[in-house]
């Protein structure tokens, strides 16, 4: 079956054709408004951005859904759950001043901040699904309260799943601190002792303590490594690397048992926004330059196809940043480019299909 997804794209003479105006035209268009009854509870789920990352959604955007969702009397409020890694975004106290330093307070975006999983990510829900991975999954509770979930999704790349979008942005960001040990249980980093140059940065990351580094050796504890990755992206070298060739499937498989926990029984906004497509996660405290020019925002009823469409968009664009030289043609996945260890995130789309969360054809229909 074809599902519509809707895209706004970047072009603007007037300021009633601005990125933000057309935010506003595609929810309406998409039929959103019609899922938004009177005192519903809105949440506006979206990632706040780690210091010191630039690419994430700005709040000017997320001020604009919080509006349309007062003038049909919701009654909205932004949240996340809390990181399995260090930074400034593993409580709720720190993810709070994060989210604010960013701009998410009060005054810009008009409306408070919940953060899902409690003050310390232990505010935790099972919600039964029963697939392939998982009979339960955890979920962080506050989220399961709300009448209406609305995703706002910064695609770009992520050197676990290739790409993070919806499915990241819904099933990794409101897994709870347990859900998340959960999706990661199968990563298992290892250091190549030639590559290292003991910079310590892997040790300062951990949040478990499971590295060592030192003249003898550099290692890392499996017992107690909880597999999120933290390390895998802070070593500038690369010394550090996971065996992804079941693992970043398998992970993605499983984040998308969790988005399928949390968006069951649900009314569901789903809005991509295919704009400063970094290499990383905005889990990073840096943002690389783009690796494609800015292509607009995308919405859909369907997650599926919606991920869909921002990938096919995205390989279909001509590369740029670091893939900038680099031999590829017209639809090669980028993501794969940038992250030649995973499956550049297809997997993701796949599994979600199987499992019945919608399709991967589509109809583009241009604003």
């Amino acid at each position: 079956m074809t599902t519509k997804v809707f895209r706004a794209n970047m072009k603007a003479s007037s300021g009633s054709e601005s990125l933000v105006k057309k935010l506003a035209k595609i929810f309406y268009k998409a039929g959103f408004h019609k899922l938004i009854d009177a005192d519903d509870f809105v949440a506006i789920k979206q990632h706040f951005g780690e210091p010191g990352n630039t690419a994430f959604i700005r709040p000017v955007f997320t001020r604009e859904i919080v509006k349309i969702a007062k003038k049909l009397n919701g009654k909205p409020f932004l949240t996340d759950a809390n990181t399995l890694y260090t930074g400034e975004r593993s409580n709720s106290v720190d993810h709070l001043n994060a989210a604010i330093a960013n701009g998410f307070s009060y005054a810009t975006v008009q409306a408070p901040i919940i953060i899902a999983d409690g003050l310390k990510g232990k505010a935790s829900t099972e919600v039964e699904v029963n697939l392939k991975h998982f009979e339960k999954v955890k979920i962080a509770s506050e989220i399961l309260e709300a009448d209406v979930l609305i995703s706002l999704a910064h695609f770009k790349g992520h050197e676990l799943s290739g790409f993070g979008g919806t499915f990241k942005n819904i099933g990794m960001g409101l897994g709870s601190r347990a859900g998340k040990q959960m999706m990661h249980s199968a990563v298992l980093p290892e250091i190549t002792e030639s590559e290292c140059i003991k910079c310590m940065q892997c040790v300062k990351h951990c949040p478990e303590d499971c590295i060592t580094i030192n003249d003898q050796e550099s290692s890392i504890n499996h017992e107690i490594c909880i597999g999120c990755g933290e390390c895998v992206v802070t070593c500038p070298t690369d010394a550090i690397s996971v065996e992804w060739e079941s693992t970043s499937e398998g992970m993605e498989e499983r984040q998308v048992e969790f988005t399928y926990g949390i968006v069951k029984d649900r009314k569901n906004v789903y809005i991509n926004f295919i704009t400063n497509v970094s290499p990383d996660c905005d889990c990073a405290g840096w943002s690389d330059r783009p690796i494609v020019n800015d292509i607009g925002i995308l919405a859909s009823k369907d997650p599926v196809a919606l991920e869909q469409a921002s990938l096919d968009l995205v390989n279909q664009a001509k590369p740029k940043g670091m893939l900038e030289n680099r031999d590829l043609n017209p639809g090669d996945n980028k993501f794969k480019a940038v992250h030649p260890n995973t499956d550049g995130g297809l997997r993701q789309i796949e599994y979600a299909a199987e499992i019945g969360m919608g399709s991967r054809e589509y109809e583009l229909i241009d604003l």
